[in-house]
């Protein structure tokens, strides 16, 4: 009679026999399976007989529905970065258009960064990704420099279409003809007319990639993700979602709630306003907080007395007459030529809002005749490496063309900037800041508009954490009271002296953030006392 198998061997055996076969495993048994540290992560599922000891999370391939993770390599990046050490990665794999069953299937990067401390809480946090059209993998290094992962494991995944996906629908021909017409008139007709032709090349060799491109919109990312916690094996976990991120992560809780122990917003989006009205909103409020803040400080205010008006007063100006300069780009051999009009000084001043103790100097330096720092910061966004082939265009215009321009007229688009900026001439209020000639590349883009529940003000009772920055000029401060009053346990936080996403740039954001996601009920905000104004520059 053969000798009694030990019970631990007998176990590592059964595991590696279901393990062989393709079955989802998430609950593994054995005392010394895993290291001490290891936390337990994942859900209560596995064989027959195998109970007591979980695998790390990211480890065990597991299907969830018509979903499937798989561990593998981690996922591509842009830029070369070194390995994060410990991390854990695979893909996910889901329908491409869940409404049908034609079994057509997409795949998504997926990174797991381990909790710093080396003992992770047993529920990690789900990054969303801003945009539309950023991969999430790109964003690893911003979470990490904010400690996001102090304590909790991070999980990162490309959102369906973004760089690191399958396919992959970025547009670089987009990109390079914003690159290589800076000396256009940016509002002008004739800018427009070769700006949709780039979209339709871009449509039509997206269309090439992929069977259904309406697929590629919000309402299939909350599913994706909703298919990623489960196929993760886990019971719940929390969600961080930055600027288009809040938009996604606001569906997303509304639409699959199950799992979700708590969720963080910051820039803020909310399906129900996305659009160009509100754009021209977050400018006024983004705009005049800068202005307020220089009137405020004296030196700011001698030496560049009322700033709205001499701003306000150039977008006219330079609307009528544009003005022409050069200027050197680091990475390009030769000067660049940049056309500067009032539609381009309002999206520059949009995102200038990040350098806010340089714009004033800027602002007056252009008043009196000298473009070079704002032509120069303009062209930098547009020419440098982080501008090219990285943006999912399929993506973005899945979620513009989808669910924004159907629900907001281009008359509505100029009206709201008529509200926000009565003197700005017309031919610069057709266009929101960012969103020029949209509802023309959206017609090109051609895709169903979403059903109107896409539009659904959030109502909901899970923990939620809802950011704001006092400069923010993309997504409206404004934004976040709006989301908060139908989030019946939410703390509200406007950062004040900071643009958009303020976990970016302020260790005040990243305190309460870290601090919501260990006490969701109860974040410390005690370090909003002691914030101050930035110093502003004083130009010769």
């Amino acid at each position: 009679m053969p000798a009694a198998v030990p019970r631990r061997r007998r176990t590592v055996r059964r595991l590696r026999a279901a393990l062989a076969a393709g079955a989802a495993v998430c609950l593994l048994a054995g005392p010394g399976a895993l290291p001490a540290h290891a936390a337990p992560h994942a859900a209560p599922l596995g064989p027959p007989g195998v109970t007591g000891v979980r695998m790390p999370l990211g480890t065990v391939a597991h299907s969830a529905g018509r979903a499937r993770f798989e561990p593998g390599p981690c996922p591509r990046t842009a830029d070369p970065a070194p390995p994060i050490e410990g991390a854990r990665c695979g893909t996910l794999t889901v329908p491409e258009n869940r409404s049908r069953h034609d079994g057509r299937t997409i795949t998504l990067g997926v990174e797991i960064v381990p909790a710093a401390t080396g003992r992770p809480a047993p529920d990690p946090i789900v990054w969303l990704a801003g945009g539309p059209g950023d991969d999430a993998v790109s964003e690893i290094q911003l979470a990490l420099n904010g400690g996001l992962n102090h304590d909790r494991d991070v999980i990162f995944m490309s959102q369906r279409g973004t760089y690191s996906a399958q396919p992959a629908l970025t547009c670089p021909n987009i990109d390079r003809f914003t690159a290589d017409t800076l000396d256009l008139v940016y509002g002008a007709p004739s800018t427009r007319d070769l700006h949709v032709e780039q979209t339709r090349v871009c449509r039509d060799d997206l269309a090439d990639r992929t069977g259904d491109l309406g697929a590629y919109n919000s309402t299939e990312s909350a599913a994706d993700y909703a298919d990623l916690r489960e196929a993760l094996c886990l019971e719940q976990w929390n969600v961080f979602g930055i600027s288009y991120g809040s938009d996604l992560a606001l569906l997303y809780m509304r639409e699959h709630p199950r799992g979700i122990r708590s969720v963080g917003i910051d820039g803020i989006l909310p399906p129900s306003l996305a659009g160009g009205a509100a754009t021209w909103q977050a400018a006024r409020e983004g705009f005049d907080g800068i202005f307020e803040a220089c009137a405020r400080q004296s030196a700011c205010n001698e030496r560049y007395p009322d700033l709205k008006g001499t701003f306000e007063h150039l977008v006219g100006e330079l609307e009528a007459h544009p003005v022409t300069t050069t200027v050197t780009v680091p990475g390009r051999a030769e000067p660049v030529a940049v056309t500067l009009d009032g539609g381009v000084l309002v999206s520059w001043l949009t995102f200038a809002s990040h350098l806010a103790p340089g714009v004033p100097r800027s602002i007056d330096e252009l008043a009196h005749g000298n473009p070079q720092r704002v032509a120069e910061q303009w062209a930098g966004g547009k020419l440098g490496p982080q501008a090219i082939g990285r943006l999912s265009h399929g993506l973005a215009y899945g979620v513009f063309c989808g669910e924004w321009t159907p629900f907001e007229s281009e008359a509505q688009v100029t009206e709201a900037g008529r509200r926000a900026f009565p003197s700005f001439p017309e031919s610069v209020l057709v266009n929101a800041p960012g969103l020029a000639w949209l509802h023309e590349d959206c017609r090109a883009w051609n895709v169903p508009a979403a059903p109107d529940s896409v539009r659904e003000v959030t109502r909901s009772s899970i923990p939620s954490l809802v950011l704001s920055g006092g400069f923010d000029s993309q997504t409206a401060p404004s934004n976040g009271p709006y989301a908060a009053r139908t989030l019946s346990r939410s703390t509200e936080v406007t950062v004040p002296y900071v643009a958009h996403v303020v976990f970016a740039d302020s260790a005040c954001a990243q305190s309460i953030t870290r601090s919501f996601f260990d006490t969701p009920g109860a974040p410390d905000t005690g370090c909003l006392a002691g914030l101050q104004p930035p110093v502003f520059e004083i130009g010769a």
